[in-house]
């Protein structure tokens, strides 16, 4: 059974959002297995310079990178990633998993994802120009996951 890995900077606060999660980790299991696992983010001050910042990210993506397997295929969601349709995300997490039996995703903190880290993925997927909390897009993310495997096995789901 294909593992797919979410890797997130941040715990989640609000209960809507830990409900949804739970509802599309509920709704995953019979098609993979799921493991979010959500890593500390750091504090950041109210007065933020550019090299505070880069401070900041620099240990975020390091403790990112040290929880890579090695044999994952790792997605990094990013502004500058490429735009996919439901349909085409299916198809991309299909023909990874013909190669690959983990899929690593990883959503950055508020500051995002440092050059270090996005030049260890295999792909850089956006799901939007628009800017949202970090922890809306782990719900993104998992209905996405969720909508590519019902089309995969041609079941209906709501367009």
């Amino acid at each position: 059974m294909l593992t797919i890995q979410i890797i997130c900077v941040g715990k989640l606060k609000e209960t809507y959002l830990k409900d949804a999660i739970n509802e599309y980790s509920k709704r995953l299991s019979r098609y993979c297995k799921l493991d979010i696992l959500e890593l500390p983010d750091e504090k950041i001050p109210d007065k933020l310079n550019n090299s505070l910042a880069n401070d900041i990210k620099t240990k975020e993506n390091n403790n990112i990178i040290s929880h890579l397997k090695k044999d994952s295929y790792i997605i990094a969601l990013d502004l500058k990633g490429k735009a996919l349709s439901s349909e085409d995300f299916s198809l991309e997490i299909d023909k990874i998993s013909m190669t690959s039996s983990h899929i690593t995703f990883i959503i950055g903190g508020s500051l995002g994802l440092n050059q270090d880290l996005l030049s260890l993925c295999h792909q850089k997927i956006s799901f939007s120009n628009m800017t949202f909390p970090h922890q809306l897009i782990r719900v993104f993310l998992l209905e996405q996951i969720f909508r590519a495997f019902k089309i995969t096995n041609g079941e209906i789901y709501h367009r």
